[in-house]
């Protein structure tokens, strides 16, 4: 019987250069074409004016201290100035470190201290957060915190005019010490203990990655791809920037966060070949009340990925948004991200059921989540896989990475998964308890622990109902202290507001007086799980 091990054969070998290299050969090949288009401010570069800008940023940067190794971190939505500092950090050779634009004060300070940032690049406020009012909340408890920078404020402008006064030979130099196993950027994974994780990335984990995931989109110089996931996670920076500048292709940026009628706007007026989206966003745009009147008939493909992907979404993206190659990608931020992928060709009952085959240069197997053995293709068991795009590790948590990463090199995922006799894979479930909703992973651990700072609240235990919009939401059961009348999700969620990111927010509280449990005295999740799709009257979910 058949192993349900895969390994990815590919003809094109894996790049072997820094970011910065690479950028620059496209800069060399596709200079005068398109790199970068900011719907919200009408601004646009060319890959020559784009390979300027970075190299301002780069050089402003080091005029104010930032160095190989510092750690910099961003804090902003989708913007132009994201690239650049993406780009710019990594011709330095220095850590970006994506920060969640939903994050309050309480996530900030936390990825401040763990990831020491030195310097940080931050849009001054987005929607109903003030970015600089929090940052200036945090910084006396963040020792290592020495530069702030808000864009499109002052310092944005000194630091552009600083670096643009610098000799960008000295780059050149730079580069040169720098090496392709080099950490270039640290993204935050929600812990299954209490805070995230911070998974750190080298310019060969998410370079070849990237490039990779826009091979199997057959991209090249013609294709414009329309971004509106967000650059924080490995979806928008990884699978949308860097497949992008690998290939020589267009970055379009619809609006700073998720907006359907702006993105099908963009994506009309940019003519795109490409949109990504988690599910949910594809079902906003295919409810987008414009959406008949535009002239969406240059898409060719896209991604779709985050989350399970339902049948007649698929169908709906294939017929009304006229995306015939569009694929699904399944992965996470510890392999940078994408380990499958479906391919063009193959059948929609593929594209639908299945997250694809083995990626190239890579390895997967499905194990028995007690003995590690491989499992015979057809049975369910952990999904693990292996090569160049599992991550260096957890920022300063050897310890979680050696709970991750076994001896042998393989990541272990958490998701049970199905590979079937062609070696296609199917995601059937997770070991953990982890929610994804709307394409956001959420470990109800973290949010646990946080409660349990609530006054009245003695324990908690939260778990993920099904939800039709966002596929997934919170619900927290929670016992009270003694002579505490009760709580409503209206109270929790007035408590949590503005401490907790906005996804993580339970939507629904049911007190209790005990929770189900084992014999041996573990919270039975499963049972609490059935037991709400009642309570809620969900249905089946």
């Amino acid at each position: 019987m058949t192993s349900s091990y895969a390994s990815g054969v590919a003809g094109t070998p894996l790049l072997g250069d820094t970011i910065g290299a690479n950028l620059a050969r496209t800069v060399a090949a596709f200079g005068d074409r398109d790199a970068l288009v900011e719907r919200a401010s009408a601004r646009r570069w060319t890959y020559a004016q784009l390979a300027d800008d970075v190299d301002a940023v780069a050089l402003g940067l080091r005029e104010r201290g930032v160095v190989r190794g510092d750690r910099v971190g961003i804090w902003s939505p989708n913007c132009a100035e994201w690239m650049l500092v993406q780009y710019a950090t990594a011709k330095l050779g220095a850590i970006l470190v994506n920060i969640n634009p939903a994050y309050r004060v309480h996530e900030l300070e936390f990825v401040l201290n763990q990831a020491g940032i030195r310097t940080l690049v931050s849009a001054p406020a987005f929607k109903t957060s003030d970015y600089a009012a929090m940052i200036e909340q945090v910084r006396p408890k963040c020792a290592a915190l020495r530069d702030v920078v808000l864009i499109g404020g002052p310092e944005w402008d000194e630091l552009m005019a600083a670096g643009r006064a610098e000799d960008p030979a000295v780059l050149d130099e730079i580069g040169r010490t720098l090496t392709a196993d080099d950490p270039i950027n640290i993204q935050y994974t929600s812990g299954t203990t209490g805070f995230p994780k911070g998974a750190t990335l080298s310019h060969h984990n998410i370079l070849n990655n990237g490039f990779f995931v826009g091979e199997l989109c057959a991209y090249d110089e013609e294709d414009r791809i329309c971004v509106p996931v967000p650059f924080y996670h490995c979806f928008g920076m990884v699978m949308g920037n860097l497949a992008a500048t690998s290939h020589g292709a267009c970055v379009v940026i619809p609006a700073p966060a998720f907006d359907p009628k702006a993105t099908l706007d963009a994506v009309a007026a940019e003519r795109c070949t490409s949109l990504y989206g988690v599910p949910t966003m594809f079902i906003a745009l295919l409810n987008e009340p414009s959406l008949d009147d535009l002239d969406l008939s240059s898409l060719r493909t896209g991604i779709m990925a985050g989350s399970p992907c339902p049948v007649e979404v698929m169908k709906q993206v294939i017929e009304r948004l006229g995306m015939g190659e569009v694929a699904i990608c399944y992965g996470m931020t510890e392999t940078s991200p994408v380990s499958t992928q479906t391919r063009a060709g193959d059948s929609l009952d593929r594209r639908v059921s299945t997250v694809g085959r083995v990626h190239p240069h890579l390895e997967i197997k499905i194990v028995d989540p007690e003995t590690g053995v491989t499992v015979p293709r057809g049975t369910p068991g952990e999904f693990c896989t292996r090569g160049y795009s599992v991550m260096l590790g957890y920022w300063d948590e050897p310890e979680k990475t050696a709970e991750a990463i076994d001896a042998a090199r393989w990541m272990h995922t958490g998701d049970l998964a199905v590979m079937d006799g062609d070696g296609y894979v199917s995601i059937t479930g997770r070991i953990k308890d982890m929610v994804i909703r709307g394409g956001e992973n959420i470990y109800p651990r973290e949010i646990e622990e946080f409660l349990y700072t609530h006054p009245d609240i003695v324990d908690a235990q939260v778990i993920g109902v099904p939800d039709e919009k966002y596929g997934e939401e919170l619900m927290a059961w929670v016992r009270l202290r003694e002579g505490v009348p009760g709580l409503t999700a209206e109270e929790l969620r007035a408590f949590c507001e503005g401490r907790l990111a906005h996804f993580k927010i339970p939507r629904y509280v049911h007190v209790v007086d005990e929770f189900p449990m084992t014999v041996t005295g573990k919270i039975r999740k499963v049972q609490m799980r059935a037991e709400a799709v009642d309570i809620l009257g969900l249905g089946d979910g």
